[in-house]
């Protein structure tokens, strides 16, 4: 599996994870490798000042397996810009495309969760609406639901901050087998977090159809 990461201004650190996750896995399995993609290869400044390095524009972006959008801050933003907008709806007509956090957000704008039942992130501080309530309202062609990952075939989302974590597991799993997915999971000490979050918000693999009125 070859990932390409979506990074913008204001991506939140820890979706990092994405990268972090496929890092580790690379120890089970040599063969998966990934790269970071942004308006413009360089610098980009994330959420709270960390600056990180994008190896690819969206001009030169190489083909992967998957793009995975990542969530912050900054998604207001990339859910308004059409390059970013573009981009992911020139990449998804012939990859995949995952969304961890408030990524699906910026999915959820580029048109490609049209039909499809989604989630995003739900959990918030202060006076925040949740970004699933934002789905839910603003984009009526897309079933909102509350669970932990939703996976449409071509279009797959998760739910907040650290199920990019689960995200990244529940792909090496599609892409190259329960067993680098679990071994994957062992060695970043990660097994009991995963089947605890599995039981509490379960995958949604196969959403149902809607029901007609």
């Amino acid at each position: 599996m070859r990932a390409a990461i979506l990074i913008y201004p204001g991506t939140e650190p820890i979706d990092l994870a994405t990268y972090g996750v496929l890092s580790m896995a690379r120890r089970v399995e040599p063969g998966i490798s990934m790269y970071l993609v942004a308006e413009r290869a360089g610098p980009v400044t994330l959420a709270n000042g960390l600056t990180v390095m994008a190896n690819h524009g969206y001009a030169d972006a190489p083909p992967a397996q998957v793009l995975v959008v990542t969530g912050g801050p900054g998604w207001t933003r990339e859910a308004s810009h059409p390059p970013t907008l573009e981009f992911i709806r020139r990449f998804s007509r012939a990859t995949p495309v995952a969304a961890v956090c408030t990524g699906g957000m910026i999915l959820a704008a580029s048109g490609v969760l049209d039909g499809h039942a989604a989630t995003t992130k739900r959990e918030v501080t202060g006076t925040e609406v949740p970004p699933l309530t934002l789905l839910r309202e603003r984009y009526p062609a897309i079933r909102a639901l509350d669970a932990r990952l939703v996976d449409e075939g071509p279009v797959l989302t998760g739910g907040g901050v650290t199920l990019c974590i689960d995200m990244m597991l529940y792909l090496l799993h599609r892409f190259h087998g329960e067993r680098v997915a679990v071994e994957t999971a062992r060695i970043l000490e990660y097994s009991a977090a995963f089947a605890a979050n599995a039981e509490r918000l379960p995958d949604v693999v196969a959403a149902p159809p809607k029901t007609r009125p």
